[in-house]
């Protein structure tokens, strides 16, 4: 009778734990607007293998930072938009604006372990300070925020900007290379 009991309790406890593990929790730390272009958030990293995962983590709902897991192809055009903090400080103690797309993996000591591709008819960047990592982007970029960037990335296309001001805030290492055209297209 004691196992029984055992038992029954060791499950309820087991049970327990798994829901509450695995519960999803909501990450984002946003304002009180209903204006969802001005999201205004703190997130962790969202890791996504597939396309809806990887359309929704651009959203203005996503995450700061979005990782792929391996080379992927979406068969729309997507949208990197809202505003979004990094979770670090500035110098001045100001929350830092960042939204970065991570085409690879690392390990526990930052190497680089692997590079992927991200295939898309068209990207329109709209998060301002957003940069494209360590990859391959094969589409065309359209740039419509300050303080793009890219990061021993690769952009397979066109890369355009819908504003001058927006073309000389962007900038780019010397491992980066866009393959087509790079200009203005309002």
């Amino acid at each position: 009778m004691k196992a029984k009991i055992f038992l029954i309790i060791l499950t309820l406890f087991m049970s327990f734990s798994l829901l509450t593990a695995c519960t999803k929790k909501n990450t984002n730390d946003t304002n009180d607007t209903d204006d969802k272009d001005n999201t205004d958030a703190v997130t962790t990293a969202s890791i996504v293998d597939n396309e809806k995962a990887f359309v929704d983590a651009i959203s203005n709902t996503g995450t700061w930072i979005i990782c792929l897991t391996k080379d992927l192809t979406v068969n729309q055009e997507l949208v990197m938009e809202g505003e979004f903090k990094n979770g670090k400080k500035d110098d001045a103690g100001n929350d830092i604006i960042q939204r970065k797309l991570a085409l690879y993996s690392q390990d526990e000591s930052r190497n680089i372990t692997a590079r992927y591709v991200l295939t898309a008819p068209k990207l329109t960047v709209k998060s301002p300070n957003a940069s494209i990592q360590h990859g391959t982007f094969k589409g065309d970029v359209y740039v419509d925020a300050e303080n793009f960037a890219l990061v021993d990335a690769t952009v397979d296309g066109n890369l355009y900007f819908t504003k001058q001001e927006y073309k000389d805030s962007f900038t780019m290492d010397g491992t980066s290379k866009v393959t087509g055209n790079m200009g203005l297209q309002e």
